[in-house]
């Protein structure tokens, strides 16, 4: 039993790797590689790995079952290990925030992101914690633009960087602390 389960969302395979649709997979490893965790289990249809942040047991999950069928691998680990809605921590990418954006959610609707909705429906719940990372909205074709890599692969690294800071401190201090820290609008220099 783990006092955190961190979901990250995407797509198995090679060919959907570091694209922006797989943000949630790319902080979980960033997640993974910090606290010293192989992610070389598979169980409830994904690739997990268990660890300690902060003094506190964390599984750190990927669903192996494709973005729009997520849900079914959370019902599944929720339902074995009994996970509350509390210990839950889903980070995905969002096209309704700008680019570079990290945002701290305690709970609400799935907006337009079908992996998001698929989780409340099989959980049905949507009152858990979610760390957004914004990729931007295209002005072409959204499938194509979620499935293809950044244009700014370091500007990118940054922010799924963030987006485990903000993981972590939902971990060792609070959704509020996160909120308070990540949701903030960036601070202007002279």
């Amino acid at each position: 039993m783990s006092d955190y389960y961190v979901v990250g969302l995407g797509n198995p395979g090679s060919k959907y790797a570091h694209t922006r649709h797989n943000a949630g997979f790319d902080v979980v490893s960033i997640l993974a590689e910090r606290m010293g965790v192989s992610m070389r289990q598979y169980a409830y249809k994904a690739q997990i790995g268990q660890g300690e942040l902060g003094g506190k047991k964390v599984l750190l999950v990927m669903p192996q079952t494709y973005m729009n069928n997520s849900g079914e691998s959370v019902r599944e680990m929720a339902q074995a290990l009994r996970v509350r809605a509390d210990q839950l921590i889903l980070v995905y990418d969002d096209v309704d925030l700008k680019e570079g954006t990290v945002r701290v959610k305690a709970r609400g609707s799935a907006g337009t992101h079908n992996g998001m909705r698929s989780v409340i429906y099989h959980l049905q719940t949507d009152e858990f914690t979610r760390v957004r990372v914004g990729i931007g909205k295209p002005d072409g074709d959204i499938v194509d633009y979620v499935l293809s890599e950044y244009t700014d692969k370091q500007a990118a690294l940054e922010t799924l960087k963030r987006a485990a800071d903000a993981v972590e401190t939902i971990i060792k201090d609070g959704v509020l602390e996160a909120q308070n820290r990540f949701n903030a609008p960036p601070q202007k220099t002279c």
